[in-house]
Order: C-alpha cells, then structure tokens, then sequence
C-alpha cells in the first residue's frame, strides 16, 4: 500500500485532510487530554471529534494507514511525513517513552475506538501493559487499530542526554543551596563525615531564604529537564516537604526536622554505584536488593552522626515505606509508617516523576499529581495528598502553559477552587509577554469555559526566565 503526498500542516489544524502526521498529533493530543480532564469533558470530546474526523477523511482515501516512528522522523508507508524531533517533538516522544514505534488504522476504526486507544496509551504511562498489547486492544474492543513494537517503559536502552544540573536563571540561594547539598553528598560518598552544624546551616538556608522565592517554587515543581541526581533531588524534596508541612500548620521547631530529614532522606544512596543508579534497562534481583537497601544503609549512618534530630533517621528508613504498611525495607507486618514520613513520601514521589530517570523523561505537574491521587490511600496518605495538590495546583505558578486556542502563556496565579483554570500571561515565541493577563476561569453566557488549559510545555529555561513573570519574593 503506497499513500499519495500528503501536505504539512501546523499542530492544531483541525481540517480533517491534515493526513496521517495530523493523526499521530491528534492521538497525542487526545491521550493528554484524556489523562487530565474527566470523562465527557467537553475539550476531551471536541479534539476527539476532530481526530475522528481526520482519520475518517484519510481512510477515505485508502483502506489502511500505517504510521512509523523511525529515528525520530515520521513515516507512512515508508515515505517520509512532515514531522521530526525537532519540529513536532513532543507527541513523539510521549509515544516513544511508551515504546510505540508504529500505528495502524483500517477502515471501521470508530469514535469510541479512538477514546478506548487514547486512554490505553495513557494508561501505560505508569502501569506496563499485562499480557500482548493485541489482548489489551481486544479487551477494550479495539479491532481496527494495531499498535507495534509496544515494550514497558523501563526496559528501554537507549538514553538522552541530559545535563547534571538545572542551567538559565536560578535565584542565588537556591543555587547556593545546591552546591551545599553536592558537596555534602560527594563528601559522604568519599568516605568522610557529616556535620550536625552543616545541616543546621543548610535548614537555615532553605527555610528563611530560598523558600521565600516563587520563582525558585515554580523550577522546583515544574518539569526537570536535567538529570535530576540524588543531591539535587533532595534539596527539591526539602523545599517541597516544607512547603506542605506549613500548608498543614505544622510548628517551627518540627518543620525544621522536617527539612532535615528531607535533605538527607537519601543519604543512603550514595553508597550504591552509580551504574546502578543510572542503568537505564530493568535491574536484575542483586541490583534492586542494593537500591532498596539504600533506606536502612542511610538509617544507619544518619544514626551514628552526632548532633541530629531524633527523627532524621526514621524517615530516612521509612520514605518507601506504604500508609498500608508495605513498601521496603521490610519492617515487620502492619508497621505504619511515622506521619512525617507520610508526609516526605508524598514530596518524594512528586519530585521523582517531575524529574529525569534513567528509563523515562519527566512527567508534566498534571500527570504527576494525578499519579498521587491513584496512589492515595493505598501509598500515600490521602489527606496529605488532597493538600499537596490545592496547594501547588495541576499548573503551578510559574509553568509554561498551552492553551485550547493554542497559545503559550505562562501562569502568574491560582484560581481557588478551580485548580484546571488559573490566570496566565500569554507569550510569544521569544517567550517575552505578548498581551495582559487571561483568567482562563472566565465563562460564556451558556456556563461554559472561553479556555482551557492542554498541557504544561517543558520550559526554555535559557531564554524563559520566570521570575520577570512573578513577583520575586514570596508575602
């Protein structure tokens, strides 16, 4: 089967003869959406609509499309399409993160089709499909569409590069406090000794100083495009500990354990080599018994080291440890995890999907606040989840937005009480603001919504710089 030419067209054109590269926009676009937005949303149905209608009209034209991603350029049929890493990155890479290198659509495909399909492959996001990915086409009565080369995400080989560190703008504290944090750790890592007066320093720091800082807020809870390594991971941890324990009203004194603890909560792993740390394929038995040895090995040591609150080491043997009483280490049937380790897991396990693995890219605030609503209850304290997540929002302050009407903005305030919907400044494609702040909260004469947001939009941090958006210190 060889298609006909087909002509380019820009991410967001609706016309239906947009061709193949406007499917695999679509597709990408509907998995977004279906994630963030409930069933039936009316922006979920209408770019499902318009999707449906594109493969319509270009099964119209043949029986069959197949659309191949191949080293990161678009083919169909073997002929090159119009979208490439450089130009249309995104939907291929969230397809390529999930290990989809082909799709194919015949004639038949349906509406309901396309939703059961966006949905699965936003499914597997987290969870690696169970079985044949034709089984799970089948169970959700998808019979016209084919999905090839499908593999669990963390058993990819191939790895970007990334930098070590955050680079653009950083407000000065913060990069002080990283460079603390690094030569804490590459200290400890070389076999020398923690200082209680150190650490005393560094809470310090963090507490009356770098969290004052809404732009160093918004880089912290945006997406990480750098290799996000334990020392850098864990001062993000403290700050955003800190920033739920004050939401939760806890005292001085405890949220200053609390920013302890959270500093050094990893402190055991920097005795796990590093091509553990950093293997990019599926650790085998000895390997994931060295990484989940890392909570108990860091318990120890925090132990020995005089001058610390009595807490620190607790929380660094309990950060992986369920509400439920399961996680590692193994602690004995039932042993439920100190509340302030609760607290630091729920931080934890936002900083680590907001930032680069080894095995995966970084997940936007939305897909990371949503992984910790299917996690509370059964890992997370369900309380403490509702309250992180109204308190830093699906689109933080400071993240770069993409609208319905597809426009890049960048949000300067909350809305309370409509977390989907906060107030932005639009900017152009130099990322310099382009017009007046829009709520995007306003509604028509009919109820309904002017605007919705789509998708967070990985910051340019060299030429985006936050902090001219947002008043520079925090009340």
């Amino acid at each position: 089967m060889t298609l006909p030419a087909h002509p380019s067209t820009p991410f967001g054109d609706p016309a239906p003869s947009a061709g193949p590269v406007a499917i695999l926009r679509g597709i990408g676009t509907v998995r977004r959406l279906i994630g963030l937005y409930p069933h039936g949303h009316p922006l979920v149905e209408e770019r499902l609509r318009v999707l449906h209608e594109t493969v319509q009209a270009q099964l119209r034209r043949q029986s069959a499309v197949s659309i191949d991603i191949i080293q990161g350029e678009v083919t169909v049929d073997g002929a090159s399409g119009a979208l490439d890493l450089e130009t249309g990155g995104q939907v291929i890479e969230d397809l390529l993160a999930l290990g989809v290198q082909s799709i194919q659509l015949g004639e038949g495909v349906d509406h309901e089709e396309l939703r059961a399909l966006a949905q699965l492959l936003w499914d597997m996001q987290y969870h690696p499909v169970e079985g044949t990915v034709g089984a799970q086409l089948a169970v959700r009565g998808i019979r016209h569409v084919r999905l090839s080369r499908l593999v669990p995400l963390d058993t990819r080989q191939v790895v970007p590069e990334w930098p070590d560190a955050p680079s653009g703008v950083l407000d000065p504290d913060y990069a002080e406090s990283i460079m603390m944090s690094k030569a804490t750790f590459d200290e400890i890592a070389a076999g020398g000794e923690l200082r209680a007066s150190t650490v005393r320093d560094f809470v310090q720091l963090l507490m009356y100083k770098v969290s004052r800082s809404n732009a160093v807020l918004s880089q912290i809870l945006a997406v990480k495009n750098y290799d996000n390594q334990t020392w850098l991971h864990s001062v993000n941890v403290a700050m955003l500990s800190l920033l739920l324990g004050r939401q939760i009203g806890l005292r001085e004194e405890l949220l200053g354990a609390l920013v302890e603890a959270a500093l050094l909560h990893d402190i055991g792993k920097s005795h796990v080599p590093l091509d553990i740390l950093r293997k990019p394929g599926t650790l085998d038995d000895r390997e994931r018994r060295v990484v989940e040895g890392h909570p108990a090995q860091g318990a120890e040591f925090l132990l020995r080291t005089p001058g610390l609150h009595p807490l620190t080491p607790r929380l660094a043997l309990e950060h992986h440890r369920t509400v439920r009483g399961g996680g590692y280490p193994n602690l004995g049937d039932g042993v439920i995890p100190h509340p302030m380790s609760q607290l630091l897991s729920v931080a934890d396990i936002y900083e680590a999907v907001t930032g680069v693995r080894t095995y995966r890219k970084p997940a936007p605030p939305e897909q990371a606040c949503l992984l910790l609503a299917r996690l509370a209850g059964d890992t997370l304290n369900a309380a403490l989840v509702k309250t992180f997540v109204n308190a830093i929002t699906f689109f933080p302050l400071g993240s770069l937005v993409r609208t319905s009407d597809e426009r890049l903005g960048v949000v300067v305030r909350i809305t309370e009480g409509d977390l989907l919907h906060p107030v932005i400044v639009p900017v152009n494609d130099r990322f310099e603001r382009a017009g007046d702040e829009i709520d995007t909260s306003t509604r028509d004469g009919r109820g309904a919504y002017r605007l919705h947001i789509v998708e967070s939009v990985p910051p340019p941090v060299e030429t985006l710089d936050v902090g001219t958006f947002l008043a520079d210190r925090a009340a």
